[in-house]
């Protein structure tokens, strides 16, 4: 019995080692890998030549363009291993341009195309779960077919990996997003960066730096697209992709540099002209580069460009941190040192120019577009900020300048109610000697035609004439104040009760029809001014005294009304005798007339008289101030 568990104690240390063994011996282990060109795009029987990946076969068959097929043997020791092989994976990060991938016999994935235009799969990582049944006991092979085109990178550009499904799959999630994420996160934010600034740039057309970041930031969109696309559209073929993609590259860097100049306020015309010169050359060369040469002349762009770049930012170290610049200036050069120190190193690590080109653009992508996103907003926000400063210091200024205004209007409305004053004991003195003075000349008259002592009743008429008279100049006097009436019958109250005791008296018969209110609503208009109210009553009383003196009529009616909203219409109209209104004002006799019409025109308001036959009409319309209130 002791001997039974001694043995077993002994089975159960050793078991997980040889697991772990077992385990060992079933992960799979390339045995080689070799790759042949095929001019008919089957797999071809000879010239097998040995590779590492990952592989570009352009310096190994330089110009050569179409298919060639990979061929990876692997191998698991152990027949015992063929129940784990659902657990193994295959990953490429990259095939140059498109291709297909087969383990033994079985197609295991295909691009969508393997013809011009051909699919883009040089930047996309891929991987399977290979399936039981393609398994072999022993060697097995994974045949990759890849079309290439020779100014390209052609070939196994990524690398490849075989093994545990699970370790696959993760080697893979972070490839995509080396290889993808970063770069869709760099078109973002170059995308929110040009429409963003284009805007900006649109309000504000002076502050050029905006705009050309903006362009900048489109440049580097479209260069983008080279590592995102998986079609060559809107091109008609990977060729003319690479152009477009290399004339983006110099436009970025032209942008680049002319958004440098912009933002550091600097004075270059020489060596903006030579940008000009060296982008449209650069542009030119890589749309029409010599057949069978695109590679070497896209390289010796890629390497013009990046030198200019470089160069724009080592001046803009000299610049920028001469005493007096600004903070902003500074922070953009230490950007462009840091981008000028991350492209010398790449250049200096790795002399292949596309893996320069994909590091550079890694690295620096996101840090550029945030940094210089940042600066400007800065800028922009400064700019803001001032604008705001300014806005409250102007919004100062015109309130003291409206407390002014309202300040010298108040001291011309004093004015104008003191030369109303003033005009009004003139019309006084007028009245007393036109209303007064005659009653007073009739009663002389009287009294001398009597020859004798007159009857109490006719001196007592007399007497409450001329006291009638000097109360209406009284109260010509008490109304020259600056109260408006509430409403219009408080305001021809005094008037229609003097006058009409006269009328009575004289046999004619009156009749008076005046709105309640000087307005309907609020929002409909306001109600005359002090000085239009006192112009409007001696206008009135004016209008009245003709009537009594000259017209003989035998009714009269007074009509005040309000025929819109904020309009105020007064009509005196009797049935006397009329007269020829325009020979009076061409004869000029009329002193009433002369008078009224004056008062009108002081007001603002319409004067009109129509007479006749039948009897005359004055009319007078006013127009009153919106939401003025009455007192």
């Amino acid at each position: 019995m002791r001997r039974l568990v001694a043995w077993l104690a002994l089975w159960l240390l050793a078991w997980p080692a040889a697991w772990a063994d077992e385990g060992q011996d079933c992960i799979p282990r390339i045995v080689s890998v070799q790759v042949a060109r095929s001019a008919d795009g089957a797999r071809p029987v000879e010239g097998w030549e040995s590779v590492t990946l990952p592989d570009r076969w352009g310096r190994r068959w330089p110009g050569y363009s179409g298919t060639a097929w990979y061929r990876i043997d692997w191998e698991r020791a152990g027949a015992e291993c063929s129940a784990r092989a659902a657990e193994l994976g295959l990953g490429i990060d990259g095939i140059g341009s498109a291709g297909e991938v087969f383990i033994n016999d079985d197609l295991l994935w295909r691009d969508a195309s393997l013809t011009e235009p051909l699919s883009r799969s040089w930047n996309v990582p891929r991987w399977w779960l290979l399936p039981t049944s393609s398994l072999r006991v022993g060697t097995n092979t994974v045949w990759v077919r890849v079309v290439g085109v020779a100014a390209l990178s052609s070939g196994l550009v990524g690398t490849l990996r075989l093994g545990d499904a699970k370790e696959v799959a993760e080697a893979q999630a972070q490839a995509q997003w080396r290889q993808r994420t970063v770069y869709f996160i760099n078109a973002v934010l170059a995308g929110m960066a040009a429409v963003l600034f284009l805007l900006v740039w649109g309000l504000r057309r002076q502050e050029r730096a905006y705009g050309w970041f903006a362009l900048m930031s489109l440049c580097w969109l479209a260069y983008l697209s080279t590592y995102l696309a998986d079609t060559p559209w809107p091109f008609a073929d990977s060729l003319d992709r690479a152009r477009a993609s290399m004339v983006a590259l110099v436009g970025y860097v032209l942008c680049a540099c002319l958004f440098t100049f912009r933002f550091g306020a600097q004075r270059l015309p020489w060596a903006e002209r030579a940008l000009w010169l060296l982008a449209a050359l650069g542009a030119a060369a890589a749309w029409w580069a010599p057949q069978g040469a695109e590679s070497a002349w896209f390289a010796a762009i890629w390497r013009g460009a990046m030198a200019v770049f470089l160069l724009n930012g080592l001046q803009f170290q000299w610049h920028a941190w001469r005493p007096g610049r600004g903070v902003a200036q500074r922070l953009l050069a230490l950007c462009w040192l840091v981008l000028v120190a991350v492209a010398l190193f790449t250049l200096g690590l790795v002399p292949d120019v596309w893996h320069v080109a994909r590091n550079w653009a890694a690295l620096s992508g996101i840090a550029t577009i945030v940094l210089v996103m940042l600066l400007l907003g800065g800028q922009l926000a400064q700019q803001m900020r001032s604008a705001e400063r300014f806005q409250r210091e102007l919004e100062a200024r015109v309130a003291e300048a409206r407390t002014e205004l309202a300040q010298a209007v108040a001291r011309e409305h004093a004015q104008a109610l003191d030369n109303a004053k003033l005009q009004e004991r003139m019309q006084i003195a007028h009245d007393l000697h036109d209303g007064l003075g005659s009653s007073l000349v009739r009663g002389m008259a009287l009294l001398e035609q009597a020859g004798g002592q007159l009857p109490g009743e006719r001196v007592l008429s007399l007497l409450k004439t001329l006291r009638d008279d000097l109360r209406q100049v009284i109260d010509h006097g008490a109304s020259a104040g600056a109260t408006v009436p509430a409403t219009p019958l408080q305001w021809l109250a005094p008037l229609r009760h003097r006058v009409t005791r006269l009328l009575d008296e004289m046999g004619v018969a009156s009749e008076w029809r005046i709105a309640a209110q000087w307005r309907g609503t609020v929002e409909e208009g306001g109600c005359p001014s002090a000085l239009q109210c006192l112009l409007l009553t001696r206008l009135v009383e004016e209008a009245l005294s003709n009537v009594i003196k000259h017209s003989q009529a035998r009714r009269v009616c007074v009509e005040c009304t309000l025929p819109q909203p904020g309009v105020f219409a007064v009509r005196v109209e009797d049935d006397g005798r009329g007269f020829d209104v325009d020979a009076v004002q061409r004869a000029g006799m009329s002193v009433g007339m002369r008078s009224m019409a004056a008062r009108a025109e002081r007001m603002g308001a319409m004067f009109r008289v129509d007479s006749g036959a039948s009897g005359t009409v004055v009319t007078v319309t006013l127009h009153m101030p919106p939401g003025q209130p009455a007192a």
